[in-house]
């Protein structure tokens, strides 16, 4: 017979460890190159010790003259907050009764639950992954009251249906995403409270109680005015490589980039993500050159298309028009553990909610990601949508 403490013994023993592999590994491509550490934890923060330059204490002279002066290379510290992130599952007390005298229906029933859990938490982890740490997902720029939808600019794949989403200027206000019409950048809801007053044009939207709370993503890096606990105007070193001019895209605009970061931050970027429109158009610029379009399968099982062997990625939650250059070895996620069921004192997992007929369970792990060399990264954010046409004065399919 099924019980709540069997129910807890398969979350415990058979689904955690299924579900912690998929939101490790399978949840975004990028996230799967990255490695994870529990070192340089103390207490609720990251704090790791970061290189400035190269050591100083190197020269020439003649045979019986003085020694260079040591200098030691530079260091700093980041410290940084580890972020709670959090994924939870309800199953109510009739589902759990249904199905207790019949194992493959509970299984069933859980699967179900693992399933919902995983997609969401992908979605999130995967936003956030690309975000700056602010828990942003759009920008208003237009209210309509009377069919409760508002018009927004930004990255609309950030917003999915049955998303809570929040204004942080009105935190009482909650509001459920009903209907995303991509195509129009409106997001649809059914509150009654929706007004013109709660949404006003420039508001940025959160996940509800999300603001300032999330992983400092990739745009972060690029974004913020500080960064680990430092000024970037203080430690101009920190700051990445990043152009926002009008960039048509081709293998020699993509080495651009490389080169500058390998010449000035010695960085080998080994890591491309963009847009999979702009990746679209890299596939047609090769078509157009009659160039060969190599694929690899990276760590995770994603496949994609290369760039001299560099996976060039397309992800649905990087911002229109924009290229990241990166190098994923001087990125670590930092964990004070992996993924865990929250228990109460005598390490029950499945808890009834106060006043409702339905059980939870939370799954919870405290991370924040350090990239230990910012100013090894790169970005362009206004790459063209065309291309240029093609040279076809020679029968190489090279531009001349």
């Amino acid at each position: 017979m099924v019980t709540l403490t069997s129910a807890e013994n398969a979350l415990k023993e058979v689904y955690l460890g299924i579900v912690a592999n998929q939101l490790n590994v399978a949840a975004n491509p990028l996230l799967a190159q990255i490695k994870r550490s529990t070192n340089h934890i103390y207490g609720k923060e990251v704090r790791k010790a970061a290189p400035v330059g190269i050591n100083g204490g190197i020269g020439a002279g003649d045979e019986t003259s003085e020694l260079p002066a040591s200098s030691a290379t530079n260091y700093v510290s980041f410290v940084a907050e580890l972020k709670n992130l959090y994924g939870k599952i309800e199953i109510s007390d009739k589902a759990l009764r249904a199905t207790s005298n019949n194992v493959n229906s509970f299984i069933n029933l859980l699967n179900d639950e693992m399933e919902k859990l995983i997609e969401s938490s992908n979605f999130n982890l995967g936003r956030m992954l690309f975000g700056d740490g602010s828990g942003t997902l759009i920008t208003i720029n237009g209210v309509t009251t009377a069919n409760h939808f508002f018009t927004v600019t930004g990255n609309i794949n950030n917003v999915v249906e049955g998303m809570v989403i929040q204004n942080p200027e009105k935190p009482d206000y909650l509001f459920h995403v009903t209907y995303v019409d991509r195509a129009n950048k409106r997001i649809y809801t059914e509150e009654n409270n929706f007004t013109t007053a709660s949404f006003n044009n420039g508001v940025k939207l959160v996940v509800q109680g999300s603001k300032d709370k999330e992983i400092t993503g990739i745009e972060g890096i690029f974004s913020a005015t500080s960064l680990y606990g430092l000024s970037k105007t203080d430690n101009k070193w920190l700051n990445p490589y990043s152009s926002t001019d009008l960039i048509y895209l081709s293998d020699s605009a993509i080495q651009n980039v490389i080169d500058y970061l390998e010449d000035v931050a010695n960085s080998n970027i080994n890591y491309i993500a963009t847009t999979k429109a702009i990746r679209r158009l890299y596939q047609e610029y090769l078509g157009a050159y009659r160039r060969n379009i190599d694929v690899t399968e990276l760590k995770g099982g994603f496949k994609t298309i290369t760039y001299n062997g560099i996976p060039v990625v397309g992800d649905k939650f990087v911002n229109d028009n924009t290229m990241y250059f990166l190098n994923t070895n001087d990125f670590t996620m930092y964990e004070m553990c992996d993924w865990k069921w929250l228990e109460d004192e005598s390490g029950r997992i499945l808890r009834q909610n106060p006043n409702y007929p339905t059980y939870s369970a939370t799954l919870v792990k405290y991370a924040e990601l350090i990239c230990e060399k910012p100013a090894g990264q790169g970005k362009l954010s206004n790459i063209a949508t065309t291309l240029t046409a093609p040279d076809t004065s020679d029968d190489t399919g090279l531009q001349s």
